[in-house]
């Protein structure tokens, strides 16, 4: 029993003085707890002694691990090249962020990487702090960091794409993108931003090579069968884009933006069936639902069903009131628009739009066609009509200058 006892003092304060020396070198504060630790474990072993106490197992388990154990365990981690002062340092910060001081956590982070600015995970946690303030330019600079301290950490590289793109730098986000993709030409996220990127700059084509290229690491894809559809629109290829979005459709039953985008690629084709279908499958989806009802309400004036037409533009703008100058200025709604309940400007309700960029500008494009593909088939319509008139016209006077030189022709034999 004593000579335990001599051995443990002999351990533990040897632990506690190289500890403390350490503290000293270093100047780091962060082995203060350490010591406190250690300090503890030796007191209750003062106690025992002082009392003359025979201690359960549990108060020295508890004894041996504060004097001698966590001590151990801290020069062992040392010894491996693993900074000891980091990792409470780090273990703090998430401590903090586990009960919401934000700002503890912060200072933290900042305490850490200015006594070790190669922490690679203080810069990368800091970084996501000013994500979530806003702060993009100071979360950029971060993960730069990052990169330096570990060029191979692909998750950095693809958040300071995604942030670059977010401040407009899309140039600068593609050539961050095509770099990482040539270190991992499989990354799903990578793959889609890019092909994202180059869709809102206009390059469509390069777009699709993408999205082709995402096909062959994921066939399954939805999110690559979705947007190549996208692209393939906004290159009015509508042939590729109805097969991409019906395949995306395929994938995901629940694919409402791919059923309505569907929707108004048969409208443009004339096969009012399948757009009606495709506008009643988009219905679920709450940002689809009142653009749904108005085309619905334009199907059915053409097949010549005006209740049901007025059911339909009426729900569409009692959803969103936008659409209630949208069907004021229709013309196929003239026949019931004494019967359509327009919003006063008192009660508009415009809803707001969830819609991607890119989903926006394929949105605005069908529509677009539609109109004018509308517009030119009224133009040969009228066309075709002024022809036959012109026709008629002519036949009459044709007939009535033969009448006259007939005339003439016996006017002169009597003479």
């Amino acid at each position: 029993m004593l000579i335990e006892k001599l051995l443990f003092n002999v351990v533990a304060f040897s632990l506690f003085v190289f500890i403390f020396f350490k503290l000293i070198r270093k100047n780091d504060t962060a082995y203060v707890t350490i010591l406190i630790i250690e300090a503890i474990g030796i007191l209750l072993n003062f106690i025992e002694i002082i009392l003359s106490l025979s201690l359960i197992w549990t108060y020295k388990i508890i004894m041996y691990t504060m004097a001698i154990v966590i001590p151990i365990a801290v020069l062992f981690i040392e010894a491996k090249g693993i900074n000891c002062s980091e990792v409470f340092s780090l273990f703090k910060a998430k401590f903090y962020k586990i009960i919401g001081n934000d700002k503890k956590q912060k200072e933290a982070l900042l305490n850490l990487v200015n006594k070790y600015p190669e922490s690679c995970m203080g810069h990368k946690l800091l970084a996501q702090i000013y994500e979530k303030e806003g702060g993009m330019r100071k979360a950029i600079d971060e993960y730069v960091q990052v990169i330096e301290l570990d060029n191979k950490d692909c998750k950095s590289y693809y958040r300071i794409s995604f942030l670059l793109n977010e401040l407009d730098k899309k140039d600068e986000s593609i050539i961050m993108l095509k770099n990482l993709l040539k270190v991992k030409p499989d990354h799903f996220e990578a793959m889609q931003l890019l092909g994202d990127v180059l869709c809102s700059t206009g390059s469509y084509k390069e777009a699709l090579n993408v999205y082709s290229d995402m096909l062959g690491y994921y066939p399954n894809s939805y999110e690559a069968y979705y947007n190549m559809g996208m692209a393939y629109t906004l290159l009015s290829d509508f042939a590729n884009a109805k097969l991409c979005y019906e395949k995306a459709a395929d994938i995901n039953s629940l694919s409402y933006h791919a059923y309505y985008s569907l929707a108004q690629i048969n409208l443009i084709y004339g096969d009012l069936d399948e757009a009606e279908l495709y506008f009643q499958k988009s219905l679920q989806d709450k940002e689809a639902e009142a653009g749904a009802y108005y085309n619905l309400a334009k199907i059915a004036m053409l097949k010549g069903q005006k209740e049901k037409a007025l059911q339909y533009v009426n729900i569409a703008i009692e959803t969103d009131s936008k659409y209630s100058k949208i069907a004021e200025e229709e013309p196929v709604f003239i026949a019931i628009k004494a019967s359509i309940r327009f919003s006063s400007e008192d009660s508009k309700r415009e809803k707001t739009s969830s819609l991607t960029i890119n989903e926006k500008k394929v949105k605005e494009h069908l529509e677009k066609t539609y109109r004018i593909s509308g517009a030119i088939s009224k133009s040969d319509i009228n066309l075709a009509r002024v022809s036959k008139e012109e026709l008629e016209t002519n036949r009459e006077i044709d007939k009535e200058l033969e009448n006259n030189e007939k005339s003439d022709n016996d006017f002169e034999k009597e003479s």
